[in-house]
């Protein structure tokens, strides 16, 4: 099986799994880009956009997400995006533990399918995650390697939008993911 049908699988079984937190209450935005991507962009949970159109950061926080990724010249199609939870929480509060830990055999094995060079996550949740004891505002923009993997936690940009500082700070740890994917990939 390849990567592609793998991951088809992989959705497919999670849309069925009525065991999942916010089943029923939200659509299933699984992810999309390429399969073979060297960079996995994980952020916490789709928003209200998202939940609409089944797709991950398209709403104001992926035109950001977006323009940062044209400034490093990696389209959208080259990365692959997806959510720690795959499904909205309702009133877009912040998804509780529990619900990170029902999702997160998914997640691992969505990595593990794609199998990145590098995973970029975006915000505190997805990089709690992989380093819980990790505080963003301090160990954004360093990287870390967490198995075959480097792991670069960045602000979320929705963060960024509401923070000038923010916003340089993930501009500017954007800039240095071509260089860190590169080393990552002679090491």
């Amino acid at each position: 099986m390849d990567k592609k049908e793998a991951l088809e699988k992989l959705k497919n079984e999670m849309e069925a799994d009525i065991d999942l937190p916010l089943y029923g209450s939200a659509n299933l935005v699984f992810g999309e880009g390429s399969e073979d991507a060297e960079i996995l962009f994980i952020g916490e949970a789709p928003g209200r956009r998202e939940d609409e159109l089944r797709r991950p950061f398209v709403g104001q926080s992926g035109k950001l997400l977006d323009k940062m990724l044209a400034k490093i010249h990696m389209p959208r199609e080259r990365v692959y995006i997806t959510n720690i939870v795959k499904r909205r929480p309702p009133q877009n509060r912040d998804p509780f533990s529990e619900e990170i830990q029902a999702y997160t055999p998914y997640l691992q094995r969505q990595i593990d399918i794609i199998n990145p060079v590098m995973i970029a996550t975006l915000g505190r949740f997805s990089m709690n995650y992989f380093l819980p004891d990790a505080k963003i505002s301090r160990d954004h923009g360093t990287a870390t390697r967490i198995n075959a993997h480097i792991l670069v936690p960045l602000y979320h940009p929705a963060a960024a939008l509401r923070s000038r500082k923010m916003f340089q700070e993930l501009e500017k740890n954007f800039l240095e993911l071509p260089k860190l994917l590169k080393d990552a990939k002679t090491v």
